[in-house]
């Protein structure tokens, strides 16, 4: 064997014997939305491939009761499937050793209805997690959720968030080493972002950690050693900004945590500051728009980066932190790969939070680079917003290359799937005055198709060359989660309906499913009693892309839904309202 062969072979048993270090099921089980710890989002599964997967064929279907944007992932565990629904937020039991699967049991959370009000982009949620003979899961209104997997009957609730600060709960929960690790939503509404850690046994809070604010309350300590200079001072989550501005300063956490049982640390990412108006901020405003490493146990700090200092775009840092174990410049690191919403892909080392690469995966005018040596990104000052003043073409738009929407890795590719928007937008920055529990924007948006026409795309992305290998493109933006497999293939569903198989090595497509209304849900995979491999995902439009349709905005207003009136007008025609999960198998 050559010795290129050979480091390859090296690399792919690392990549593989990482990925499966990360489980927390069986092969044939599907526990969390990510999958694993390592946020993958592949499954060691291979009854499907690239010579049958034409023949996958509808297994069952079943309907949610509830007409607005589903973006869970269902998770399956001890022959059961477990869905959450956007609000009111029913938990449903699917039995899965019965024809059909039918209902085992629902439960019902009741909601204050008056959190739907406070929530930004649509009623969503974004699923549940298993661990132990529990389901875990938040509730719009700011509550989390213990019930008992077998029975449906509730062991816990904590409430968490107040909706008349205009906080919200809108992501899937992580449950590790007995804890559950729950953020907050509500950055559009002045809100202080945090991430709780709940005792698995009884919801008890065993720390939290705020993402602005003085160091005592961030949880900085003696043991937090960011790489680059401009992170290290004291109470930086407060000097970074004016006056008391930090109180009300968005760093949101909702979207995805990952965890490296070795180094016992979590990373996850904060989302934009808040206003939008970055005008009425002055400074980097710490620590908004970046990547946190924690340790599981205390939530003490170990390192923060921020890849938009003084976001200027709505930038959220929340997307996926998929780790790892990759050869770089001939020695193997532990790294996340991070394609933010600034429409740069990072690798970071995930030890010491150094950036070692920073590539564009989609067009950029906002930032011309990043500078390894300081990690600052290099921003574009034709691009920069100013109050009065509308600022045309800024790419990517507010929702960024890609919104909260995971990707998926494949340890035998060795490619991440990137669902993702080819957006732009024009702004005008405008005063925000802040009132408790309403919009805390301060800016004008009109957004529209990108480069080439195209909304959106799935990119085949090579982490460790920093380039795609293919794209495929589609009209809407991507605004579903992708899957891989150890088939070869790659799952993602799109805006108009379709739910699509393609070749995990060369984006040709395989095969293709019409369903009843347009898919921002997490498709997984799964074996059943019967031994078959399935696919599954939600289908109903909505979330913030789909809100034209499940909000039932008025699409003549180029403002609606914060400017996707003017990108998504045409979305009506092509797509219905829906909540159905849908099953496919080889007949």
């Amino acid at each position: 064997m050559s010795t290129r062969r050979l480091s390859w072979a090296i690399c792919t048993f690392l990549a593989v014997a990482f990925a499966k270090a990360q489980a927390q099921s069986s092969p044939g089980e599907w526990t969390i939305p990510a999958r694993d710890y390592a946020n993958t989002r592949f499954s060691e599964l291979k009854q499907l491939d690239s010579g049958n997967v034409a023949r996958l064929a509808l297994s069952f279907t079943f309907s949610s009761g509830v007409l607005r944007g589903h973006e869970a992932a269902p998770i399956v565990a001890e022959n059961t499937m477990f869905i959450v629904t956007p609000y009111p937020n029913v938990l449903y039991a699917l039995d899965l050793t019965r024809p059909g699967a039918p209902l085992k049991w629902r439960f019902q959370p009741k909601p204050v209805p008056a959190s739907q009000g406070v929530a930004c982009c649509d009623v969503v949620n974004r699923g549940a997690a298993y661990s132990a003979g529990k389901v875990f899961f938040n509730t719009l209104d700011g509550q989390t959720v213990a019930v008992d997997a077998h029975t449906g009957a509730e062991l816990w609730r904590v409430h968490l968030g107040n909706i008349n600060k205009g906080e919200s709960m809108t992501m899937a929960p992580l449950v590790v080493k007995g804890k559950v690790l729950v953020g907050n939503s509500g950055g559009e509404f002045g809100v202080r972002g945090w991430l709780t850690a709940l005792d698995a046994s009884s919801g008890k809070l065993l720390w939290r950690a705020y993402s602005t604010g003085p160091d005592s309350e961030v949880l900085i300590g003696p043991d937090f050693h960011p790489f680059y200079s401009q992170d290290r001072g004291t109470d930086l989550g407060k000097t970074s900004w004016p006056g008391d501005a930090w109180q009300r300063g968005g760093g949101t956490v909702w979207g995805w945590i990952s965890y490296d049982p070795e180094l016992n640390l979590i990373y996850y990412g904060t989302g934009n500051p808040g206003p939008w108006n970055a005008e009425q901020r002055a400074g980097d405003n710490r620590w908004t728009a970046g990547i946190f490493a924690r340790d599981l146990d205390t939530g003490q700090a170990r390192w923060f980066y921020e890849m938009s200092p003084h976001d200027l775009f709505d930038y959220d840092g929340v997307n996926e932190c998929i780790l790892l174990n990759l050869s770089v410049n001939g020695a193997t690191r532990k790294v996340l790969a991070h394609p933010d919403r600034n429409g740069y892909l990072y690798l970071i080392d995930r030890v010491s939070g150094e950036v070692l690469s920073a590539k564009a995966f989609v067009n950029v005018n906002t930032i011309s680079s990043v500078d390894l040596q300081t990690g600052r990104p290099q921003y574009v000052e034709a691009k920069r917003p100013i109050p009065g003043t509308t600022i045309h073409g800024i790419c990517p738009h507010a929702a960024g290359g890609k919104d909260w929407q995971p990707s998926a890795y494949s340890p035998l590719t060795h490619l991440i799937y990137i669902p993702h928007q080819n957006l732009c937008q024009d702004e005008e920055a405008r005063p925000a005055n802040y009132i408790a529990g309403t919009p805390y924007v301060g800016a004008n948006v009109k957004m529209f198709a990108g480069a080439g026409g195209y909304r959106g795309a799935v990119t085949a992305w090579d982490p460790s060359a920093g380039k795609s290998v293919w794209e495929v493109h589609e009209d809407f933006p991507v605004w579903s989660g992708a899957l891989a497999t150890a088939g070869k293939l790659v799952f993602y569903g799109t805006m108009d309906g379709w739910f699509k198989a393609l070749d995990a090595d060369t984006g040709k497509l395989l095969w293709s499913f019409k369903v009843g209304s347009g898919i921002i849900g997490q498709p997984t995979t799964y074996q059943g009693p019967d031994g078959k491999q399935y696919v599954a995902v939600l289908a109903g439009v909505g979330g913030w892309a789909g809100g034209v349709v499940s909000g039932k905005l008025d699409t003549r207003d180029d403002s609606a839904g914060n400017g996707w009136g003017s990108a998504m007008g045409d979305l009506p025609k092509h797509t219905n309202l829906g909540g159905m999960i849908y099953a496919f198998a080889l007949p």
